[in-house]
């Protein structure tokens, strides 16, 4: 069984890119585990695993013409980990309000100081550049009560940040 590698690939966005990275990883015979593709600012960013016999260097050499030819920045580690080795986000956090700087830092400590675990986190800042608007989306996960993590967002909230915390349906089936 081939070892799994985690490849990061950054660059210009533009349509194509997610079909020529995992046409070159299944052209050379490779699996595919889990994914996160994102826009940011204009610029496009995955993360995703990948095996392949001959590891390393056969993925690098897969991808090299397609790194070439769209003008990616290309970075591959060896991943510890394997598939379906994650939790499942059991809560959900939205953050808005008027941007300022330290929002992400604030929440995301108060939240860690409560052993919160965070699966997943997107932000994104509306409006003008006289009056911006943050907006950040955590999924995660938590053994403590929706009380307890409340509690830990309360000085956030008093500073004018709306903060809702929210159970996420875990049912499946």
């Amino acid at each position: 069984m081939a070892d799994w590698y985690m490849l990061t690939l950054v660059g210009a966005d533009r349509p194509g890119i997610v079909a020529a990275v995992t046409q070159a990883i299944f052209a050379a015979g490779g699996s595919l585990g889990e994914a996160s593709m994102i826009r940011l600012g204009g610029n496009f960013s995955i993360m995703l695993m990948a095996a392949v016999d001959g590891g390393e260097a056969r993925l690098s050499e897969a991808l090299a013409p397609v790194v070439a030819r769209l003008d990616l920045r290309l970075h591959i580690d060896p991943a510890a980990g394997g598939l379906h080795q994650h939790l499942i986000p059991n809560v959900q956090v939205r953050v808005t309000g008027a941007d300022r700087a330290g929002i992400v830092a604030e929440i995301t400590a108060a939240l860690a100081e409560v052993g919160f675990n965070i699966l997943e986190l997107d932000t994104d800042v509306a409006g003008d550049p006289q009056r911006p608007f943050y907006l950040m989306n955590i999924q995660g996960f938590s053994d403590r009560p929706l009380e307890e993590l409340e509690a830990a967002v309360a000085p956030t909230r008093a500073s004018g940040i709306a903060v809702d915390i929210a159970a996420v349906e875990t049912l499946i089936g």
